[in-house]
Parts: C-alpha cells; sequence; structure tokens
C-alpha cells in the first residue's frame, strides 16, 4: 500500500491513496467515510487498513487495465505532496551508519568510541515543521554549512515501553525517504556544549509516498531496505549506497532503542541516520573512483581530504538542487524523489 498526504489549506493535509506506479491516486476520504488524514490511519490502524488496502488493490487495476473505477480517480502529482505526516508527535532520528559516524566525527577531530558498535545513537529531532519532497530549503546563510543527508525512515504504530527488538519490527507501520539537513558549521558549537543538536538540524524532508514494508517484497529484510539510495547535486549522481549494506542496527533494534524508557505513540517517526557504506579497506571512494560515493557532502569533503590532503568540494548553496530516490529492482521509483532547491530565507 502506498499513501500520500496532499495540500488542503490545513496543517495536516488530506490523506491519499497513490497506485504502485505512482500514477493515479484517490482522496481517502472519498472513499473511506471519516478518514482525512494519516494520522487517523496510524491511530485507527486495525480498523481501517483492510478499507484501505482494498481501494489499492482496486486503484491498481484502474491503473493497469484503464477501466471505469467506482470512485473519482486523478493523476498523482508529487508537487502537491507534504511530508506524509506534516507533523508527527516523535521524530527520532539514528545514526545506523557507522561508516558515517566515524567520517563525520573525524572531520571534527573527534574519535568514535567503541560502545558505538553497541549502544545505537539517536537523537530528538524537530517535528513540527517537516517539509514535503519538493519544497525549498529555505535558509538565512550559506555559511552556516548546508548539507543533505539521504536517509531511510519507518513510522511506526503504538510502540510499548521496555519492548522487545521483535516486538519493535512488528509495530512498522510505513517506509519513507528522508533528507535530514545539517548546518555543519553550526553542529560543533552545539555538540561542545553537550547538549546536542537543535540549530544544526533544521526542518527534514520526507519523500511523497510513504509504503507498507510488503511493498518491498524481498528487498525488506531483517528490518533493514536493501536497496541503493540514490542522492544527486544538481543533476550529477554522487551517491548510490546500499540501505541495507553496513547498518550496524536494524529498524526493529532502533525503535525498541527509542523506547526503552518510554511508549511510543503511533506516528512517531525513527530514521536510520545517513545511508553509508564502506569501501574495501576504508572509506568507500567517490562514483567517478569506482566506489559507491555518498548522500551526505560532509563525507565527500572527509575523503577528499584523506585522498588529496583537503576538501575541495563545498557545502550547498543558494541555487543548488538535491535529489533524493530509490529505484525497485525493474527500475521504477518506489517512494517518489525528494527534489529540493536550497534558497535564501526571506521572512
Amino acid at each position: 500500500m502506498k499513501v500520500a498526504t496532499y495540500r488542503n489549506g490545513t496543517r495536516d493535509g488530506a490523506l491519499i491513496i497513490v497506485s504502485r506506479d505512482l500514477r493515479k491516486m484517490v482522496p481517502a476520504a472519498s472513499v473511506i467515510a471519516g478518514l482525512q488524514t494519516l494520522q487517523q490511519l496510524l491511530d485507527d490502524w486495525d480498523d481501517l487498513l483492510l478499507k484501505v488496502e482494498r481501494v489499492y488493490a482496486e486503484l491498481n487495476e484502474i491503473a493497469e487495465v484503464e477501466r471505469t473505477p467506482r470512485f473519482e480517480v486523478e493523476d498523482f502529482q508529487a508537487h502537491r505532496a507534504m511530508a506524509p505526516l506534516p507533523r508527527a508527535f516523535q521524530w527520532a532520528d539514528g545514526s545506523a551508519y557507522l561508516n558515517h559516524v566515524e567520517l563525520v566525527r573525524r572531520a571534527r577531530g573527534a574519535e568514535m568510541p567503541a560502545s558505538f558498535w553497541t549502544d545505537p545513537l539517536m537523537y530528538q529531532g524537530g517535528s513540527d515543521s517537516f517539509l514535503g519532497a519538493t519544497e525549498a530549503i529555505a535558509l538565512a546563510d550559506e555559511a552556516w554549512g548546508i548539507d543533505l543527508e539521504g536517509e531511510v525512515a519507518v513510522v511506526t504504530g503504538d510502540v510499548p515501553m521496555g519492548c522487545s527488538a521483535a516486538e519493535a519490527g512488528e509495530r512498522i507501520r510505513l517506509i519513507m525517504l528522508a533528507n535530514d539537513v545539517s548546518l555543519r558549521h553550526l553542529i560543533p558549537g552545539e555538540l561542545a556544549k553537550g547538549f546536542g543538536f537543535f540549530h544544526g538540524k533544521p526542518s527534514t524532508a520526507f519523500s511523497p509516498v510513504a509504503v507498507t514494508p510488503n511493498e518491498l517484497g524481498s528487498a525488506w529484510r531483517d528490518g533493514k531496505l536493501h536497496l541503493a539510495l540514490l542522492a544527486h547535486l544538481n543533476g550529477k549522481l554522487i551517491g548510490r549506497p546500499n540501505a541495507g549494506v553496513d547498518m550496524a542496527f536494524s529498524f526493529a533494534e532502533l525503535i525498541a532503542h527509542a523506547a526503552k524508557t518510554r511508549p511510543l505513540g503511533a506516528g512517531s517517526i525513527v530514521g536510520s541516520g545517513t545511508v553509508s557504506n564502506r569501501g574495501e579497506g576504508g572509506p568507500t571512494k567517490p562514483i567517478e573512483l569506482g566506489g559507491v560515493g555518498y548522500t551526505c557532502l560532509a563525507e565527500l569533503r572527509t575523503v577528499e581530504t584523506i585522498l588529496e590532503g583537503r576538501p575541495h568540494t563545498p557545502f550547498l548553496k543558494f541555487g543548488d538542487r538535491v535529489r533524493i530516490e530509490m529505484l525497485d529492482a525493474a527500475g521504477h521509483s518506489i517512494f517518489g524523489a525528494i527534489e529540493q532547491e536550497i534558497t535564501r530565507y526571506v521572512r
């Protein structure tokens, strides 16, 4: 099942059901009485899921054979989509790809403690102002060191406090992509205070569409998504690491970690951290040198320093465009693309 949220003038938008090929859609409220938002679906998942799945199955038949539908169908337009959850009760972002952790810590002269291999890193981000997949990343100053971060994220149902990883994995309702924007030049000073990120993590963007795990087939296994995450900068492919490789902690483990001392409410979002693969004997190389590249510029700049003595790729500037996407085995977009321009914020 694939779902999205269209802008309709309200904070939480309108839930839509999207065909598997991302070509067609139907507003949920037009076929299921009272179902207005994705949060409603998550709150009443057990009662509503079968109804939504039936509509989804019929929508796919309509898209495939173009027969006359029993409900009104429209073309899906990604630019009308907000984040699937425009605001959420919880945004907890892990850092499960320790190659990324090691590289960005190296860039600021910090060692990686051995405990990071056994105890997941996680921060609690702002969840009241998520960006849609095509919304601009509007910031006041290029000097903040603007960076993209390509991630996978899951949306949970209710998760009880102290649950096991196995139980946590059963509470995964939806999967989507994220651009967890970072301001690299603000982060070191914040971390030096010993109290975590705040200014260094502006609004996160999510893919236009969220999908249920069964949509991913064999690519979803062991609580990981085993497909390449594609990152582009100004039309150039800069990364294609596999999200199922070098992920030290599965989503089930990340969710269980988040729920160690508190329950998670339905609609909580848990991120994987920046998708990152190692190369042979060390960091992967840029794509043009035969590696799988990177889904953030901080890694690229660190590797440039290792290989050439200094970084030469700048952080993002106003007017730059980034694209994050994942394709299935047949080359079709699964979640739709995150496509954003960096712009100057003017209040």
